[in-house]
């Protein structure tokens, strides 16, 4: 079953509820109802052969994860194809758009916010990734002190984030060999949102871990201990992979990886 307190909430994905729009599926899994003021994560299901272009994304900052399905994605005037485990960032100003192949439904994960009034689009930012992108990592996270830490530690790819031209929202994808931890930590200006993609995990809030299998969502709202980890001790289980990320970004996350936090 879904946990929701007010320190946030676990949402498992059979208990979304989808509503009809503009000829797709859309559940809002993270939003007001959970007390989110920053971020949104909606699950939008494209029909085959169906097109999915909110004309309200082109006032947020939108970051789409390919959950199953093919077809292709739009930010602004690019486009590219798109399979399972492709990411899509979109800035202020600009639409996106999800179409999904004949014979083939898609199912994307879209996190939005409204940019504050003391951040501005980047200058180029990058549109078009895939979690598993290693180009920009952080290793080694021993969490920021709410929970005994782990030296058994994730790896975390940085996909969308201010290096990338992100001035808010971010994309991040962590993943865990058995044993390892993506240590509990806060964030104390930020609401973080995630969702496990792949395997069999668990999520850690407030002080609770949860089991966690694909599509089940996190919601922490700013200042609430969260992390995951692979619980499984056999080494030739199956990964376990998360990705979302704070919004607005953390500093502390680059601090970490030794990179700049400037929005390029």
């Amino acid at each position: 079953m879904s946990t929701a307190t007010v320190q946030g909430a676990v949402i498992r994905s059979g208990e979304l509820e989808f509503r009809q729009l503009d000829g797709c599926r859309v559940a809002t899994a993270v939003g007001p109802h959970l007390g989110a003021r920053i971020v949104r994560l909606d699950v939008v299901r494209v029909p085959s052969g169906a097109v999915w272009r909110p004309q309200s994304s082109a006032h947020e900052e939108n970051v789409v994860v390919v959950f199953a399905g093919s077809g292709s994605a739009a930010s602004g005037a690019a486009r590219r194809r798109v399979n399972r485990a492709d990411t899509v960032y979109t800035p202020t100003g600009d639409l996106y758009e999800l179409s999904a192949d004949a014979g083939m439904d898609l199912t994307a994960y879209v996190w939005n916010t409204t940019l504050r009034p003391d951040r501005a689009p980047g200058t180029e930012p990058r549109r078009f990734s895939r979690l598993w992108n290693e180009e920009t990592q952080l290793k080694g996270f021993t969490g920021t002190g709410q929970a005994a830490a782990s030296d058994k530690t994730a790896t975390m790819n940085f996909l969308f984030w201010p290096g990338t031209g992100s001035p808010q929202l971010c994309l991040h994808c962590g993943f865990m060999q058995p044993g390892e931890y993506f240590n509990v930590h806060v964030h104390p200006e930020s609401e973080e949102a995630f969702i496990a993609f792949e395997g069999k995990g668990q999520l850690h809030l407030d002080g609770q871990w949860y089991d966690a299998e694909p599509g089940d969502v996190l919601y922490a709202p700013p200042g609430v201990p969260h992390g995951t980890r692979h619980p499984d001790e056999d080494p030739a289980a199956p990964r376990f992979a998360t990705c979302g990320g704070p919004t607005p970004f953390d500093p502390v996350l680059y601090q970490r990886a030794g990179v700049s936090t400037k929005v390029r």
